[in-house]
């Protein structure tokens, strides 16, 4: 579950770049996220608004994040480029890894750290 400030942008950009379905969604009074789900190449990721009454916040928008989602996607240089297009920074840029992936990481506007990788090499 990734909390966000502003959920609906945090849809938005996993639509944008990662074609992620969204399956479902809920909003507050004011029309805010407050829970969606959605399918990103086969997996849930669920998206959570950011309230008072619960403890978990938003990370902060410099990468520091302690979590990094790792998503394997049919194309990482694609995926990359669409991701930056939809307003991701590049924190690590795309390469080959010696654990058999090609593997870049991203900042995505909320502050998620994102790790998006092809397996390129079985060993």
């Amino acid at each position: 579950m990734l909390v966000c400030r502003d959920g609906a942008s945090e849809v938005d950009f996993c639509k944008a770049a990662f074609d992620a379905i969204e399956l479902s969604r809920r909003v507050g009074d004011d029309q805010s996220v407050v829970h969606a789900t959605l399918s990103i190449a086969g997996a849930l990721i669920m998206i959570h608004g950011e309230f008072l009454t619960l403890v978990s916040r938003s990370p902060e928008l410099d990468g520091s994040s302690c979590v990094v989602v790792y998503l394997y996607v049919e194309d990482v240089d694609l995926t990359l480029e669409k991701a930056v297009r939809a307003g991701a920074k590049i924190l690590i840029p795309v390469a080959n890894m010696p654990w058999g992936d090609r593997t870049a990481r991203i900042l995505d506007p909320a502050g998620h750290v994102w790790n998006i990788s092809t397996r390129v090499e079985e060993w």
